[in-house]
């Protein structure tokens, strides 16, 4: 919709609502007061989309206008309420704009000269020297399952390559899973916890420990549906999370740690730099500094 068509609308919905715009200078066209505050035709820059309707374009000035105006009357009953050090923002205002000047230039900075390529060796040192920090919230194990219909014909064929530890070949499986199982899961490099699993497959586990070291393969029916898992490898809650589980983890902590590392160097370079430079002087011995009274 064009400028003009706007500012149709504009005056139309004005007549509609019974009410009188405002000139406050031959320029600027009026559209609503309250308290002492104008809103103008200008700010309602890009509020109707080019080719928009007559009626979508009014709904959205007026949605726009009543916004406003409640906006207004909630901001001048804040500023009635509030006492005059709550309405000094220009501190706050200050600080944050500093705050966010800081940040950019600190993330400018990062992205020019962090060196993001974290080594195995230094995951590993870091896992060494750390492996109290990582011990297991839950059990975890590494499985293979699959999930297939009761009566189904490939169901001794899938239980013979699945509970052989030899014969584990996942891509055979892979493939007749693909065709016939309701559902499998055969990345067992990938650790999961032991409660997800069993959310999946309603295995009954009374003794976690107990279970996991006498069964290797599990097989069973319920619901007209056969459940074959099985058991790759397992670590009990507690103990220490292998160094492949939290690889990416230790990789995050390096990385910012260096971050950290080279905005800390940046400060302190700049402060020795601008005391060379004599750039400030701090008045250790003015009076307001000691006298609190």
């Amino acid at each position: 919709m064009s400028k003009f068509g706007v500012f149709i609308c504009i005056i139309f919905l004005l007549l509609l609502a019974g009410c009188d715009y405002f000139q406050k200078s031959s320029k600027e066209v009026v559209l609503a007061e309250c308290y002492g505050k104008y809103l103008y035709e200008s700010d309602l820059k890009g509020i109707v989309p080019e080719g928009a309707s007559i009626m979508d374009s009014i709904q959205r000035v007026s949605n726009f206008i009543d916004s406003w105006v409640r906006r207004q009357v909630l901001l001048h009953q804040a500023e009635i309420n509030l006492d005059k050090e709550a309405l000094d923002l220009n501190k706050q205002m200050e600080e944050y704009r500093n705050s966010l000047v800081i940040y950019a230039y600190e993330s400018q900075l990062i992205n020019q000269k962090l060196d993001t390529l974290v080594s195995e060796d230094e995951i590993a040192e870091y896992y060494e020297q750390n492996k109290g920090d990582f011990q297991l919230r839950n059990t975890m194990v590494r499985v293979a399952y699959v999930i297939i219909d009761e009566d189904s014909k490939q169901k001794a064929n899938l239980k013979k390559l699945l509970s052989d530890p030899d014969t584990l070949m996942l891509q055979n499986i892979d493939i007749q899973a693909t065709y016939y199982a309701v559902k499998s899961y055969l990345d067992v490099d990938q650790w999961m916890r032991l409660d997800e699993l069993t959310s999946i497959v309603p295995i009954q586990i009374f003794n976690t420990e107990s279970f996991l070291k006498k069964n290797k393969f599990v097989s069973f029916d319920m619901n007209e549906y056969t459940y074959m898992v099985r058991f790759v490898d397992y670590l009990l809650e507690e103990s220490t999370s292998p160094m492949e589980m939290v690889r990416d983890n230790i990789k995050s902590v390096i990385l910012a740690r260096r971050k950290q590392a080279m905005i800390n160097k940046m400060q302190e370079a700049l402060y020795e730099k601008a005391k060379r430079e004599h750039a400030f002087e701090v008045y250790v011995g003015s009076p307001t500094l000691y006298n609190a009274d």
